[in-house]
């Protein structure tokens, strides 16, 4: 499994990057996309939404069943993934390069309590 030690995780199998121009960037990992299935529907929050961190924000629907997106980390939404609105699948493709949504964070200082790539390995069994 495919487990890119460069981002953050959360045991509810979400990923965040820290981006350059200081957003977080939020995606579902290799794992959950695999664990879903084929993905045909991603709903995401709207652009100018604040979220608290953990807070349900949208939903990922597969041809089996469907999950809550969550924030990693509080703050607001300044932009949404359109290719992934238009072609879900492209999640299972490539679940790291394929984000969902981005935000700019309350406190960038919540990243760092997230699981590290070996947490999130060890979490989801592959360790």
């Amino acid at each position: 499994m495919s487990v890119p030690d460069q981002l953050r995780y959360t045991e509810s199998h979400h990923w965040a990057r820290r981006e350059d121009d200081g957003t977080v960037s939020i995606g579902i990992t290799h794992h959950a996309q695999q664990e879903l299935g084929d993905i045909v529907f991603v709903d995401m929050p709207a652009a100018g939404r604040k979220l608290k961190q953990g807070e349900s924000c949208g939903a990922i629907e597969s041809v089996k069943t469907a999950a809550d997106l969550f924030a990693p980390v509080a703050g607001e939404v300044v932009a949404v993934n359109a290719d992934i609105t238009d072609a879900p699948q492209l999640v299972n493709e490539e679940a790291y390069t394929a984000w969902l949504f981005r935000l700019r964070p309350d406190d960038a200082a919540q990243l760092d309590g997230l699981l590290d790539a070996a947490a999130y390995r060890k979490l989801a069994g592959d360790d």
